[in-house]
């Protein structure tokens, strides 16, 4: 262009001004076409609360870098219903292109996906169909289930633009479909019949020769990456991690009761509890009520231990919403609805809290003496604060003095509360797990500030 404008310097310019103005837009035209941004993010793995989050963040990545085509290589043998339901739904929501590579299978809840993207390419021997809701043991469910992911397939294949029939027959086995299958059986395709039947827009052996068909000119594939608190999210939600934070949940609570004023059990707990909910709720697993539930549980039993005299309703109701919570906070369920919860999942939860729960107690009660009177625990008491300097080594010394003394009860000790000796209170503790006010109490050692006593 520089050639021709120097021939024209120095002329009269009014005469070819069409002809500049050809010279540049035929410039502009021939200027190299932008790169274009393909946003690629994989599901190798059960669908579960996990893949649903990250194909929600992967589309809003792709949205923010304005991609051209999102790609999904997806090898998976499906998981649980309603996070495919939620994948399948933010995958019909954008606007964006998307492009599923069916790396070996898409089955059940993957062949869900599958129909929910705009393009299906498939390597040579892989499957897709088979989307009967079964349980953890592979046996169908009843028809609710099944009726739900029926209609849930052909509307998603309605939507785009694919047999709603052929989505129907890969959940009803009863459903006749002429040339395709006959009754009695449920439609899984190999790649060659997808082609053959539009659930395979065509074979291929890698990504990159999908992209070399659909994309004229330069793209460049942008991978999307899992974060740190991504990883450590996944890490936290593992059934055996959140097993030990149970644990340590109820053993605080035991511990702290046990030797109330040490701070650092119930501190435990505390923290425990928080690691235990919080990547349950960003999960999708814990709602905001089931965390209420577990809340309002432990108000109850410390107040029945503090405040309200004798063990009765607010205890036991204290108790049952404790472990409402905790279990109710590992299914996925829907308030009360607990339609596509998997057969067994709350009886194994249930379980899992119950064994966190009783396991605390069962060592405290064979070896609790022993760490209250070890060096480790002593350290954590008020005890290891009072210095004679500090004017504590009189009070100590009195203590040990009313040791093998007897006294009354004036509270109920659950474990702590008062005694009285020789018409002095004391804060003391009772040496099993209750004494119930009035009862004659005998002094057995002196532990921090508190006198334990036995009945």
């Amino acid at each position: 262009m520089q050639i021709y404008l120097r021939y024209y310097c120095g002329m009269n310019l009014s005469h070819h001004i069409p002809t500049i103005i050809c010279i540049f837009l035929f410039s502009i035209v021939n200027v190299p076409a932008q790169t274009k941004i393909v946003y690629s993010f994989e599901i190798h793995e059960e669908i579960g609360p996990a893949m649903s989050r990250l194909t929600e963040q992967a589309i809003a990545e792709a949205e923010k870098k304005n991609a051209a085509y999102i790609l999904l290589d997806m090898d998976t043998y499906g998981g649980m219903v309603l996070d495919g339901d939620n994948i399948r739904t933010a995958l019909l929501k954008t606007k964006i292109p998307i492009i599923v590579f069916v790396r070996n299978n898409a089955a059940s809840a993957g062949a869900l996906i599958a129909i929910a993207c705009d393009s299906i390419y498939m390597m040579p021997g892989s499957t897709i169909g088979a989307a009967s809701v079964v349980n953890q043991q592979g046996e169908l469910m009843p028809e609710k289930y099944q009726s739900y992911m029926r209609k849930k397939m052909r509307a998603t294949a309605e939507q785009t633009g694919r047999n709603p029939l052929i989505a129907e027959g890969m959940t009803d086995e009863n459903l006749e479909i002429d040339s395709v299958k006959p009754k009695g059986k449920i439609v899984t395709f190999s790649t060659n019949e997808a082609i053959k039947y539009g659930y395979c827009n065509g074979e291929v052996e890698k990504p990159e020769d999908i992209l070399a068909k659909l994309i004229d000119g330069n793209y460049v594939i942008e991978k999307h990456e899992s974060t740190f608190v991504e990883s450590v999210l996944l890490w936290l939600v593992n059934p055996a991690v959140s097993g030990v934070f149970l644990l340590l949940i109820f053993g605080g609570i035991y511990f702290e009761f046990k030797a109330p004023g040490t701070f650092l059990p119930i501190g435990i707990s505390l923290l425990a509890a928080l690691f235990y909910f919080a990547p349950l709720y960003l999960e999708g697993l814990a709602a905001n009520w089931e965390i209420l539930v577990f809340a309002a549980g432990i108000i109850l039993i410390v107040l029945e231990i503090f405040v309200i005299p004798g063990f009765g309703i607010a205890g036991i109701s204290g108790i049952v919403l404790t472990i409402a919570g905790l279990t109710l906070a590992l299914v996925r369920n829907i308030d009360f609805d607990f339609t596509f919860v998997p057969k067994g999942s709350l009886a194994m939860s249930l379980l899992l809290v119950s064994v966190a729960m009783a396991l605390p107690l069962i060592l405290l009660i064979a070896f609790g003496q022993k760490l209250f009177d070890s060096t480790i625990f002593k350290k954590m008491g008020v005890e290891a604060e009072m210095k004679t300097v500090d004017g504590f080594s009189v009070r100590n010394n009195a203590l040990h003095g009313l040791i093998g003394q007897s006294g009354i009860a004036i509270t109920n000790l659950r474990p702590s509360g008062k005694i009285e000796i020789n018409n002095e209170q004391y804060d003391s503790i009772a040496d099993g797990s209750f004494i119930a006010k009035d009862s004659i109490v005998k002094v057995i050692k002196v532990q921090t500030t508190y006198l334990v006593v036995s009945s």
